[in-house]
């Protein structure tokens, strides 16, 4: 497997949404309503990877997945980073990407911050265990009336 990681940018907005869409679509099946591939996802991908703290996974030449990073929103604290997403087409998963990735995300939150917090789904067995393989540990925490859990890794 020939993969590389790369900052990602405005440019590759329609591949990102496209994954995005994908992956949710694949990974949360009944959990939540489907994602839509549209002009406006397009364009709220392409302004976010205007800003720093995001990375393309390319197998082959192929983006097969990205990850983004951010200063934690939920809590708003200046020493907590925030993995904000991570996604993978799923012709990919189980081939490693998503693991590159997180440890790409990883890197760059430990050189930033003493902790990160993610947020996920309260039943999505699936991200669940790929964050604890990866590291991460649940924290007891809750929003959405209990729908997302968090969980936390040191530094």
């Amino acid at each position: 497997m020939n993969v590389s990681i790369r900052p990602a940018n405005p440019i590759d907005a329609p591949r990102i949404a496209q994954i995005y869409v994908d992956s949710w679509n694949a990974g949360f099946g009944e959990l939540m309503p489907p994602a839509i591939l549209d002009d406006a996802r397009i364009d709220r991908w392409a302004g976010e990877l205007a800003a720093v703290g995001w990375w393309v996974a390319e197998q082959d030449g192929i983006i097969a997945g990205f990850t983004g990073i951010c200063p934690s929103r939920d809590p708003i604290d200046p020493l907590l980073g925030e993995l904000d997403t991570i996604a993978v087409d799923p012709a990919y998963w189980r081939s490693g990407i998503g693991t590159a990735l997180m440890h790409r995300a990883v890197d760059e939150l430990a050189a930033a911050y003493p902790q990160a917090i993610l947020w996920t789904l309260a039943n999505y067995p699936q991200g669940q265990r790929f964050y604890t393989a990866t590291g991460w540990t649940p924290d007891g925490n809750t929003r959405s009336n209990g729908s997302q859990i968090s969980y936390r890794r040191r530094f």
